[in-house]
């Protein structure tokens, strides 16, 4: 099968490979699916830079859609042709999306709707999935105010979007560039986090007390926002990532005062009842054709160190997503 591969951390260009690999066979409770469409994520190129491989060859990639062609014993053959998207594809594992073809256990191949196309079913397991959990950790939303951040982002872009299906009122931020983006999501109200302070924004927007939750992209650049009195008191801040690789440092006597909640989590390692939700979650919406999903650019698997570049330039608003085949 045609793939691409590397075999150590560095730049895109230097590292990445493409070209034949042995196309796999599923294992017991496996399937495997032909792929159509592989999503990169921040994730992808982090690891591609930084993570130690474990294995000769890293083919990467979590995210990915296509449809089943063989299946695994104990696994019901009528699962054969049916369109799927995946998730985990490439955690804790060195075969992922990039690639013709992926084996993994049948759980992990989820049945994707007709009215959804491969392209955005490649955007489901790290965005989707990191947006609906973040939103699943608040409980009822209805008459409540949520900050997201970086509404113009992939997760924020969904974040936004489950949020107001689910009764709140969604304050984000996004810079100039992306806020038609965040408001096409449905936010109430977006700030300029570049040009205005985002915490006296949000106190003037909801008469001095504060959003009631907060879903945080860069908890690093975030710490102010919270200190300075962006959440009401007994909010809740669920986080999801960081720009800064070390250690951030968080008010205490913001969040001992205020009795703020401080969540983090990885969307790679959600508990198995989380995951179970978050995937129900998603396939009502996805049934009713309910989210938007917007592809900002497509490459070809012979292009995807172009396609690493643009998520690390960070200047693509959408998905980026490498099709195959």
């Amino acid at each position: 099968m045609k793939a691409a591969w590397y075999k150590r951390n560095g730049a895109a260009r230097d590292v990445l490979e493409i070209g034949e690999l042995p196309t796999p066979l599923p294992e017991a409770g496996e399937v495997r699916v032909r792929l159509h469409a592989s999503g990169v994520n921040p994730s992808d190129v982090k690891a591609r830079r930084n993570r130690p491989l474990g294995a000769e060859h890293i083919v990467p990639h979590s995210d990915g859609a296509g449809i089943i062609d063989a299946v695994g014993n104990g696994v019901d053959h009528a699962r054969i042709g049916q369109r799927v998207w995946v998730w985990n594809g490439q955690w804790r594992r060195p075969m992922g999306t990039a690639a013709e073809w992926i084996t993994l256990p049948e759980m992990q191949a989820v049945a994707l709707p007709e009215t959804i196309d491969f392209a955005a079913g490649a955007c489901l397991g790290i965005p989707a999935m990191t947006a609906i959990h973040a939103v699943n950790l608040f409980g009822d939303l209805r008459g409540r105010t949520l900050l997201v951040t970086g509404a113009g982002s992939a997760v924020g872009h969904y974040a936004t979007q489950i949020a107001k299906m689910r009764g709140a009122r969604v304050i984000s931020t996004a810079s100039a560039a992306r806020a038609a983006h965040a408001r096409a999501a449905g936010a109430d109200f977006v700030i300029d986090y570049k040009a205005k302070d985002v915490a006296a924004t949000v106190k003037g927007l909801t008469g001095g007390k504060g959003a009631d939750g907060m879903i945080d992209m860069d908890l690093h650049s975030s710490t102010a926002i919270i200190s300075n009195g962006a959440l009401a008191p007994h909010g809740k801040i669920v986080c999801y990532g960081s720009s800064l690789a070390g250690d951030v440092t968080v008010s205490f006597p913001t969040l001992l005062w205020s009795s703020l909640t401080l969540q983090v989590f990885v969307v790679y390692d959600l508990l198995p009842a989380e995951r179970e939700a978050a995937l129900s979650g998603l396939a009502q919406m996805l049934e009713k054709n309910g989210l938007k999903h917007h592809i900002g650019a497509r490459f070809s698997l012979d292009e995807i160190a172009r396609a690493h570049e643009a998520v690390e330039k960070g200047d693509v608003v959408g998905n980026v997503v490498v099709e195959i085949g």
